[in-house]
């Protein structure tokens, strides 16, 4: 009998938590379903069955993980340190924390540390405060004061070692590797069980690669993750489909910030077009990109037959300047209407992200422009954020350095809350702004022009409807932002913020069941509009010969003919764009 077989069986617990972060009431925001699976618990718990198999521990050591993505499944403290207490070693790894999510990963990791349970934190709230300030983050340095162990950067070929130092109990204060970013080919497989899928409506993640070429000055991604293209292979992204395909799962949201410009982008929409053309497999994916995509040869044909269902477009705002003062010049209004016409023929449903309280804006002319993207671009579905100077991002670092004023409280830093004061809007006016925005946009009879669109261009209306059901719904009915929204919010007394009081059964349980039947009688009443919207569109007999501004062919006069081009600030940019394109056709010439 060999030595390693002599020796006594153990365990290391292992317990993966994505944090979920507080609504204004101070309860965490947690749902019975929710459709945004999180990539980072896809790719730590993918990195920990890999840990298990080569068994980084010794022979003798079982690695047992316990991912939890606290947004579809409530994290139970008591349980999490009888687990690890139960076992020889352990610890518990808050992962792919964002800044808004911070104070709630503080708040479990100081119930966790006062039980003696060894604790991590990574994400980018850490590696962009590390990467950007000069100092420690107050609430990084407040995790360090409580024994927290810090992690910055990436953690393929680094999860060994630091599962390795909790196994000794001897977690490193700080594990940074943000000058030392892996390559993606060949990594291990991102995997989220099948028992965390279903909560996503059957919906998982992966990121086929890392890193931005641009410099959007709001943006963190490119100081965490860097701004070279760090892509997965397409012998790595089949082997993600095929394992995920084995617990029937065929709907996949490919997580890349800018999906156009990974360097691998062909080869692999080529290996999903040969899955479902040739071995006609069902899948289904939803990527992000950039304005200009629509120039890349090639690329829109192939998503379609890729299975691009869904299509995410940073579009963020229609004013020139507010574009330029962002360093968003790869946003050109004057493609817009190209770009989003050449989606439309593919079928694909088009999100767009929209910005609000850039410099230039006022509540006016942020309710103007809702109005003219409403009669000019064919956009699906909108989704509206608060310009918010994220940690991490070049803007927060300026605002930092230059002592300005910023909200305190990095709760409220989830792009839908104000937190910085605006030069021309009044905080009340910017919040009116935001919210309003998105009342005028999803209006019933936008509503019905959108659906109108649908059938004209070869769009799924019913999909579409559901989707325009559920941005309307999250913001209006659950006053969620609808990226983190969900179906059903629940609630538990006993999970409230620290720094507020809980409330009495007698008042807290009465509260959450009327709330939650009041709750759902709007969302049937919702539904029940906008589908009757969708029956009356399709019994339209004139349905397919619908059309209007949005969706007529890019004319050469549209210069002067759209109101998309009639603002002070577009006259001077227009005149740029018209010099630079006879420069263009001179050189050319």
């Amino acid at each position: 009998m060999s030595e390693s077989n002599q020796q006594p069986q153990k365990r290391f617990c292992l317990v993966l938590i994505k944090p979920s972060h507080y609504d204004d009431d101070g309860y965490v925001i947690q749902w019975l379903r929710s459709p945004i699976p999180s990539n980072s618990l896809a790719v730590l718990h993918g990195l920990a069955l890999d840990c298990a198999r080569r068994k980084v521990l010794g022979g003798n050591v079982e690695i047992e993980i316990h991912p939890i993505d606290e947004t579809i499944g409530r994290v139970r403290l008591k349980r999490i340190v009888s687990l690890i207490k139960g076992a020889d070693a352990g610890m518990a790894m808050l992962v792919g924390v964002q800044s808004n999510q911070f104070p709630r990963a503080l708040d479990m990791a100081a119930v966790l540390r006062e039980r003696g349970v060894q604790v991590a934190i990574g994400g980018f709230h850490v590696s962009g405060t590390l990467a950007m300030l000069k100092e420690r983050d107050r609430d990084v340095r407040r995790a360090e004061e409580m024994g927290v162990s810090l992690f910055s950067g990436e953690v393929e070929g680094r999860l060994d070692r630091v599962l390795q130092d909790a196994a000794k109990n001897k977690l490193e204060p700080l594990y940074d590797f943000m000058d030392d970013l892996p390559d993606l080919e060949g990594a291990i497989t991102p995997f989220l069980p099948a028992d965390i899928v279903k909560r996503a409506f059957g919906n998982t993640s992966f990121d086929a690669g890392r890193g931005c070429p641009f410099t959007c000055s709001f943006c963190t991604i490119i100081n965490v993750q860097g701004r070279k293209s760090r892509s997965r292979t397409a012998d790595d992204v089949e082997r993600i489909v095929r394992e995920n395909l084995a617990q029937d799962v065929h709907s996949f949201v490919i997580t890349d910030d800018n999906f156009a410009r990974n360097k691998n982008w062909e080869v692999i929409f080529d290996r999903l077009i040969y899955l479902r053309e040739v071995e006609k497999i069902d899948l289904k994916c939803s990527i992000q990109i950039d304005t200009g995509t629509h120039r890349i040869p090639s690329f829109i044909d192939k998503a379609r037959r890729a299975g691009v269902k869904r299509v995410f477009i940073g579009l963020e705002n229609i004013n020139p300047d507010n574009l330029s003062g962002a360093r968003k010049n790869q946003n050109k209004i004057t493609e817009y209407r190209k770009m989003l016409l050449d989606w439309k023929r593919t079928g694909a449903m088009i999100f767009c992200g929209y910005i609000i309280g850039f410099p230039h804006d006022t509540l006016e002319s942020v309710l103007n422009d809702v109005r003219i993207i409403q009669r000019e671009l064919p956009i699906d579905i909108i989704e509206y954020t608060c310009l918010t100077p994220l940690p991490g991002s070049e803007d927060h670092r300026k605002m930092h350095e230059a002592g300005v004023p910023m909200d305190s409280d990095l709760n409220r830093y989830d792009v839908n809350h104000v937190t910085i004061a605006h030069p021309l809007m009044s905080r009340a006016e910017w919040e009116t702004a935001y919210a309003q925005a998105s009342v005028n946009y999803y209006s019933d009879e936008h509503v019905e022009t959108v659906l109108r669109r649908c059938v004209a261009t070869g769009t799924s209306p019913g999909k579409t409807m559901s989707n325009l059901v559920w941005f309307r719904g999250n913001t209006d009915i659950e006053k969620a932002h609808p990226v983190e929204g969900g179906f059903l919010r629940l609630k538990f007394r006993r999970d409230r913020r620290p720094t507020l009081p809980m409330e009495s059964p007698w008042i807290f349980y009465p509260k959450y069941v009327a709330e939650t039947l009041w709750k759902q009688f709007q969302w049937m009443s919702l539904f029940l509009r906008c589908y009757l919207i969708l029956r009356k569109v399709i019994r339209d007999p004139q349905r397919f010969e619908y059309s209007d501004l949005a969706i007529t062919p890019v004319m050469e006069d549209e210069a002067e003919t759209r109101e998309l081009f009639q603002s002070a600030e577009a006259h001077p940019y227009l005149v740029k764009i018209q010099q630079v394109e006879k420069l263009r056709h001179g050189t050319a010439a």
